[in-house]
């Protein structure tokens, strides 16, 4: 089998390194424009901050990939033949395959403002864009604007931020991120966001961008009418997927290449996972597009093993949904389903320590007990403990009573359980909880 695959990305690569288990004398090829090789993505702040180096968010080292008989080409896809199976190069080279995975991944949206090609208006999600930051944002540049206030809003914060840029956020919903945090969770973020001096200005929206002599940013308009000087702009307002290959081969798209339960597209031996795939049929609470880094790594471990054995597809099951963020210095995890508002039927313990940037909040059934989803801020908690909990929908009562063993937090942090426990017996008094004390002390 010649296995192609177009995308170096988690995905991609988590696809191939599954094949190459599985089937040893499989050939695979890997097709990337971005880079030569695999990277970590949501690293690259870090190397915009001087914190890293390119050559120490590459997870394996160059060796590796002829190590392992992976053939890696720099180039474009420009075009895809399902009817014969090849690919187009923009090298002029044509690859045939037997099989082939589309991971192409996602890019910026950049909207339609008047002004967005300006220089100095950019999107931040590839190794390009790190580099056009890096360049763009080196001199001359004292005031920055980003726009939208979701994770990569605040990253972007961060990075300039740290280079002493004054920084400003246009969010145009009333609270940070507010279409996914409980008013408690956007509070801390915001305290953090003042801490270094970043202003945000809420039910703010771009509506122009406005240019110096030179065609470079200078400004931009608000709906409400202010005017923001800056020499650089930030477009965080989202991704999507990266669907040109897939409509030049005249598969069936939506917002995403269209994909079975087994990731397979509309056309024979074509496959699609990762940020670029929109499943056709998918749970209830889940989405059709998965754009995390461990959906994509999941995604592509499924196709792998499909890729393998066509005969007996495996399909894809994302399990409990989860997604952790850094703001600043605030950390956060999320675990099951905890939206930005009550819900009926259920309930929403939240528990925030009186001065420290600490909170945990605990959805729960009404009827049942059952929990349904975690937050957690300035705390860290056991990825695989929370997993089973959600999954064999433990009553919050038994959570409670064993929140000890969730608890990861490195050795000699303080520990909150005793004091989280103490508040829901006083918010519920009628499933009041004993913890269970687990080894050593509760330092409290």
């Amino acid at each position: 089998m010649h296995l192609v695959i177009i995308g170096n990305g988690i995905t991609g690569v988590t696809a191939a390194l599954t094949v190459r288990r599985l089937q040893p004398g499989a050939r695979i090829t890997l097709v990337s424009a971005e880079s030569a090789h695999h990277f970590s993505r949501p690293a690259l702040m870090y190397v915009y901050l001087g914190d890293m180096r390119y050559q120490d968010i590459k997870p394996y080292e160059d060796w590796f990939w002829a190590e392992n008989r992976l053939e890696l080409v720099h180039a474009t896809a420009t075009g895809l033949d399902a009817a014969v199976q090849t690919v187009q190069l923009d090298s002029g080279a044509v690859l045939s395959y037997d099989k082939l995975l589309l991971a192409t991944g996602s890019r910026g949206r950049r909207g339609t403002w008047p002004g967005s090609e300006l220089t100095g208006v950019q999107t931040f999600v590839t190794l390009p864009d790190l580099e056009l930051m890096t360049r763009d944002t080196r001199q001359g540049v004292r005031e920055a604007v980003v726009v939208g206030g979701g994770l990569i809003g605040v990253e972007l914060a961060e990075m300039l931020a740290a280079k002493g840029i004054r920084v400003t956020i246009l969010i145009r919903d009333t609270r940070y991120w507010g279409s996914v945090l409980p008013p408690e969770e956007a509070a801390l973020v915001q305290r953090q966001l003042d801490a270094h001096h970043i202003v945000c200005r809420y039910g703010a929206e771009l509506q122009e961008i406005v240019a110096d002599e030179t065609g470079r940013v200078r400004a931009v308009r608000t709906t409400t009418g202010q005017e923001l000087p800056c020499q650089w702009l930030g477009l965080a307002i989202g991704v999507e997927p990266n669907l040109d290959l897939a409509r030049a081969g005249g598969l069936e798209t939506d917002k995403g290449i269209l994909v079975d339960a087994h990731l397979q597209t509309s056309a024979p031996n074509v496959y699609a996972a990762g940020d670029c795939a929109q499943l056709r049929e998918f749970a209830r609470g889940e989405v059709a597009v998965e754009q995390l880094w461990y959906t994509g790594r999941q995604q592509g471990e499924t196709v792998g093993h499909t890729l393998c054995n066509a005969a007996a597809p495996r399909p894809y099951r994302r399990g409990q949904w989860f997604n952790s963020a850094k703001f600043f210095d605030l950390e956060y995890q999320t675990y099951g389903r905890v939206p930005a508002e009550p819900v009926p039927h259920e309930h929403s313990f939240c528990w925030q320590h009186p001065t420290r940037e600490a909170l945990l909040r605990i959805n729960f059934r009404a009827d049942t007990l059952a929990v349904t989803g975690l937050n957690v801020l300035g705390l860290r908690q056991r990825h695989d403990t929370w997993a089973a909990w959600l999954r064999a929908g433990t009553p919050v009562t038994e959570v409670l009573a064993n929140l000890g063993a969730a608890n990861f937090d490195p050795e000699f942090f303080r520990q909150y359980e005793k004091v989280i426990v103490a508040s829901f017996n006083q918010r519920f008094p009628q499933h009041a909880v004993q913890l269970r004390r687990r080894k050593g002390l509760f330092r409290v």
